[in-house]
């Protein structure tokens, strides 16, 4: 999100030995509760499982087909700025997708980093943004935390995040280095993302007073006491081009 942002450092040394390998796709095993089986967000074929919402357009209507489904894959054209968002709420989950950059930057944000995001515990009326918590996707910060319209997390430094009404704030991911906002841009230290182009896998899991983000099997960033604790989940277009598939949410046991 292009607001004004400050960081926080997170620490591992509480779920010390969780942090996989640098090649790892995927969080280690160990790192992930017990849980139920799949909730298919995505079925390869089309939107089903979702509403979708366009800023200007309202609820259900594309007419530009920002969010369409291609050889099994969801193309977000980031044309225009919404998201699609599930038809349900959920509370206590283990949320696995993959992403992978396009070409196109549009609008005010043309030649800009590329940016989206899973939002998630989303409360409240849908809007641009609602009440929830991002799991960031961005280029040089994907795996930040975003804290929107009221929401709340206290980072690892013990410090209370919360966003402000009609705004958000942010925590920085583990390690991360200095930011630009350029199209293409992978950050010197700390950088998370695979080469453009190639799939990444993002994983977070929300329990009752606990969140952890992975991005590539990395300990992205962990979060306590989230508010809200439940709610439904959205996959952002924000002036973008961007791929998601492989999207399932397994409810804790």
């Amino acid at each position: 999100m292009t607001l004004t942002r400050f960081r926080k450092y997170a620490l591992i040394g509480s779920i010390g030995g969780v942090c996989a390998a640098a090649y790892a796709q995927t969080a280690p095993h160990a790192a992930i509760p017990a849980h139920k089986s799949a909730v298919v967000l995505f079925n390869g074929s089309d939107l089903s499982q979702f509403d979708t919402f366009i800023r200007g357009r309202g609820l259900n209507s594309d007419p530009e087909h920002v969010f369409t489904v291609e050889k099994g894959v969801i193309h977000v054209s980031g044309r225009e700025t919404g998201y699609i968002v599930t038809k349900q709420p959920f509370h206590r989950f283990y949320l696995r997708a993959e992403f992978k950059w396009g070409e196109g930057t549009f609008g005010g944000r043309a030649g800009q980093a590329r940016d989206s995001g899973i939002l998630y515990n989303i409360q409240g009326d849908q809007k641009v943004w609602p009440r929830s918590i991002e799991f960031q996707i961005k280029e040089g910060e994907t795996g930040d935390l975003w804290m929107t319209d009221g929401a709340a997390v206290t980072g690892a430094d013990g410090v209370r995040v919360t966003g402000p009404p009609g705004g958000a704030r942010n925590i920085g991911h583990i390690d991360k280095g200095p930011q630009q906002n350029v199209a293409g841009f992978r950050n010197s230290a700390g950088e998370l993302e695979k080469p453009h182009g190639e799939w990444n896998t993002l994983e977070v899991v929300v329990e009752d007073n606990v969140i952890h983000q992975y991005v590539n099997g990395k300990l992205a960033i962990v979060g306590t006491d989230p508010f809200p604790a439940e709610g439904k989940v959205l996959f952002q277009s924000e002036g973008a081009e961007i791929y998601f598939r492989n999207m399932r949410l397994y409810p804790l046991k």
